[in-house]
């Protein structure tokens, strides 16, 4: 997966070989923000401008623009998975929060979901 970040933004890129086109989507907001460009620098000047038009909008129109991921996460979990990991935490001398952001990073990055290739040149 390649991606592309401005302004603490990301967005993801595909291609498209029929159009022979580049194109992304600003990932982590409900609000579709869409971009592309036949080149990657012109995909990369369509991203900067479609999320500086979507940061201009919503300032127009008095509406806070999303952000991606405010870092807070809740989530249930079976009872005996909550106690072997606050185990594992104490064990580790850390809170049970950093513990599981440690895991969850880890994890992240081995399924290869957050992999940053930066596209330009």
């Amino acid at each position: 997966m390649n991606t592309m970040t401005h302004k603490g933004y990301h967005a993801r890129i595909d291609y498209d070989g029929d159009d022979e086109l580049f194109f992304g989507r600003i990932a982590g907001i409900q609000d579709v923000v869409g971009f592309h460009g036949e080149t990657v620098s012109e995909l990369k000047a369509a991203f900067h401008e479609a999320l500086d038009d979507y940061i201009e909008a919503c300032a127009k129109i008095g509406k806070d623009p999303q952000k991606p991921y405010s870092g807070k996460m809740m989530f249930r979990v079976n009872p005996e998975v909550h106690r072997a990991a606050a185990i594992a935490a104490d064990l580790s001398g850390k809170s049970l929060n950093q513990w599981a952001e440690e895991v969850l990073s880890r994890a992240a990055g081995q399924a290869g979901n957050y992999v940053e290739a930066d596209l330009a040149a």
